[in-house]
């Protein structure tokens, strides 16, 4: 338990909530002291609305941002209240507002932080107009308040300078530890392999995202201070910790077969698992030390474990005769090659946690790094590109927009205490797709009933302000900690919050509660009409342009992998860009179809095809990164003609599947027969190698038949895999002809 508070403590959610409460809690007590209480009352409200602005990215960018948002949330205030007294001009000005502000998501992550950051402002608008120069004063003491919390901001910035990257690292090894441990899991004889395999979509899907936000605070810090030791030592981290994933999901092994082969010498497997299992745990193990900020020792023998397999692979040989081509030896050396690959990363890793780095560790994997991460650019073009229907952020402006006008004029039009309430939890609660919009409004029923519950039990124990207060504040802290990744825990705190300070402000005002869960109750089903009815985005409509997105950087990547095998030499940066848009495209592509399990029934549309084209397309990926992880590590003959040939097959099936997810009428044009006949030809260089065994030494026929069987095995599964996303693409694209 004491370890669990630790991490808590020492996570990034509970830094941010620290900094949002000192930022809001400050200026109130220090104005209360003054007997201005609502002057520092709206400063916090400043702060607390530039505190969701306020993402993972360098100091520049952060105060940059954070900057920006104080401006726009003040201005948005002023506009309110400049126009609410004039309805002719208010309400279009209101539409535009709401429209613009929900539009700049166009941007990405930081424009969708600050385009919430306005729309709060703009809803807590209505709870406090004002006219004349309070207007001016208003307004200003909200950009007060964002400019105090980007002090509070920075200096939390200088005082743990990598304190976000370092916790996100942790973070990223333990779910590839999470992720190794279920290869392990994998040797079990009677192992459920799917719910394995889909836990670890899951877990990738978690880690593009993770390694999408250290790439881009560990590069532009880089690339802004230059290459500190701290920065070198992160970086060699981040490197590795990216290449004993690649490594893990290009290698896959057929589990069954090999249970059928090994079934009269089970040791092997067992022998085997345990180092499986023994790679995940020395990464948990390290992980659990950075967070807890103690010296990494290491509990397990790696490399004892790699020699008590190679132990087992000799006695094998001896005990069953197995000659050294045998495919069960060649099978047993490739798990042995493989393991040996990981260790070496995780020995890599550990070394970067107890001893000095220096940039001569890196080797050269940091060449033309800033090419890894997006320019900050907002382009005008963007935000005019986006104003139509095929527009899922379009779709969604017009959305949000109506629903708040129709819950600002319902809280006109019906007896309700706050019509900011209502306004504000849409706000909340509504995003672009279903499914996240149903989960939150359950969230946020289940916390505002709670935390009712409990904050009036409090109240009606507890009657000294002094104690109700603390309290309050604890709630706030808890609140802003818990929000992020648990928003039911995190809605109940902030609702004892709210209530706790209603209780000190205005204690005989017992219905506040019942005002709040009937304004949250009509924004809740608003939101939910609208995600419904209004224009909805549903994942079916978009899955298609994401296995697009798929199949494109597979095929890119594909390519580079060609043009390496080919030419041979250093590993281009093209290439490691080609690999890393795979991988982020495989993610988006999951997490998308994820989001679809998510919806209602009767929307998950095509279920059966989409499904299938998600996982032909991570299988895909899983063959062309083992190919070029064999390549770059081994040192290959030339490549044949029939290589290229099969390539350029599988190259071609891959556009043509692309050209029929954009027009269904497309038809491929090239015969097999050429491709039937290379591939023939390259089922028989095994054969060819097994006749020129007394022409060469043991190792050397060892390497040139592990690259025979290697190369051989993956073009003709990546050949059946293209044929297979063809096939499937037709089959979904005659499907949705149908349901038209």
């Amino acid at each position: 338990m004491t370890s669990k508070i630790q991490k808590f403590i020492a996570g990034t959610d509970f830094s941010n909530a620290l900094k949002i409460t000192i930022a809001a809690v400050s200026p109130v007590l220090l104005f209360s002291y003054l007997d201005n209480f609502h002057i520092g009352f709206t400063i916090a409200l400043g702060a607390f609305f530039t505190f969701p602005s306020d993402i993972p990215s360098n100091l520049k960018h952060k105060i940059k941002g954070l900057l920006v948002t104080s401006l726009i949330i003040a201005g948005v205030n002023l506009i309110i209240n400049l126009c609410y007294p004039y309805p002719w001009l208010f309400y279009p000005i209101l539409i535009a507002l709401i429209f613009c502000v929900s539009m700049i998501l166009v941007y990405g992550q930081r424009a969708t932080m600050v385009s919430f950051s306005a729309l709060l402002s703009l809803s807590l608008a209505f709870a406090h107009l004002n006219s004349g120069w309070e207007m001016l004063h208003y307004s200003g003491l909200l950009f007060a308040g964002g400019l105090f919390y980007t002090l509070i901001s920075v200096i939390f910035s200088h005082i743990k300078p990598n304190h976000y990257v370092e916790l996100q690292m942790a973070e990223c090894i333990r779910l590839t530890s999470k992720y190794l441990k279920l290869r392990g899991d994998l040797w079990e004889l009677n192992s459920n392999r799917k719910a394995i395999t889909k836990k670890q979509l899951h877990f990738q899907v978690e880690l593009n995202t993770i390694h999408e936000n250290i790439r881009e605070v560990l590069i532009t810090n880089r690339t802004k201070s230059g290459a500190s030791g701290q920065n070198q030592k992160l970086l060699l981290s981040f490197i590795t910790l990216v290449e004993i994933m690649e490594l893990a999901i290009s290698t896959s092994f057929d589990h069954n077969k090999l249970h059928q082969k090994f079934d009269v010498y089970p040791k092997a497997l067992e022998t085997y698992q345990n180092l499986a299992y023994n790679l995940a745990k020395s990464l948990k193990l390290l992980s659990k030390s950075i967070i807890e900020r103690k010296p990494y020792e290491s509990e397990h023998n790696l490399i004892e474990d790699l020699h008590q397999f190679e132990i087992t692979i000799s006695n094998y040989k001896k005990e069953l005769k197995a000659d050294s081509s045998s495919e069960e030896v060649l099978m047993l050396i490739t798990m042995l090659h493989y393991a040996e690959k990981q260790v070496e990363k995780i020995k890599t890793l550990e070394r970067a946690y107890t001893v000095n780095i220096n940039s001569g560790d890196l080797k050269g994997r940091d060449k033309d790094i800033e090419k890894f991460i997006k320019p900050q650019y907002y382009p005008l073009s963007t935000f005019v590109e986006n104003f139509s229907f095929s527009s899922t952020v379009f779709r969604h402006s017009l959305r949000i927009t109506i629903t708040i006008l129709l819950g600002y004029m319902i809280g006109k039009v019906l007896p309700l205490e706050n019509v900011y309430w209502i306004i504000l939890t849409i706000v909340v609660i509504m995003k672009q797709g279903f499914g996240l919009t149903n989960e939150r409004t359950y969230h946020r029923i289940f916390g505002t009933l709670a935390g009712g519950i409990i904050a009036f039990g409090i109240l009606s124990v507890i009657h000294d302000s002094y104690i109700i207060s603390t309290l309050a504040i604890i709630a706030m802290l808890l609140g802003f900690s818990f929000n992020p990744t648990n928003y039911k825990i995190g809605a109940t705190f902030i609702t004892i919050y709210v209530i706790l300070i209603y209780g000190v402000l205005s204690p005989d005002n017992g219905n506040v509660i019942e005002y709040r869960i009937l304004d949250t109750f009509v924004g809740a089903v608003l939101c939910l009409l609208a995600n419904y009815f209004l224009w909805p985005s549903w994942e079916f409509l978009s899955l298609p342009v994401y296995i697009q997105d798929a199949i494109e950087a597979n095929r890119n990547y594909l390519k580079q992998i060609s043009v390496l095998y080919n030419q041979k030499g250093d590993v281009p940066t093209e290439y490691r860009l080609a690999r890393k848009q795979a991988f982020i495209e495989i993610g988006n592509l999951m997490a998308s179809f994820q989001r679809m399990l998510q919806e209602p029934k009767s929307k998950q549309s095509k279920l059966p095809q989409l499904y299938k084209l998600t996982v032909l397309n991570h299988s895909l990926l899983s063959s062309i990164a083992s190919l070029g992880t064999y390549i770059q590590s081994h040192k290959t003959t030339e490549a044949s003609k029939a290589f290229n040939v099969v390539v350029d097959k599988v190259i071609e099936n891959l556009e043509f599947a692309m050209n029929t997810l954009s027009n269904p009428d497309s038809k491929i044009a090239a015969s097999n027969e050429d491709l039937n006949q290379r591939l023939t030809e390259l089922k028989n260089i095994r054969a060819r190698e097994l006749k020129q065994i007394k022409l060469i030494d043991e190792e050397e026929y060892q390497i040139k038949m592990q690259e025979a069987q290697l190369v051989i095995e993956q073009l003709i599964w990546l050949t059946s895999l293209s044929e297979n996303i063809v096939k499937t693409t037709q089959l979904l694209m005659a499907v949705k002809k149908e349901s038209h």
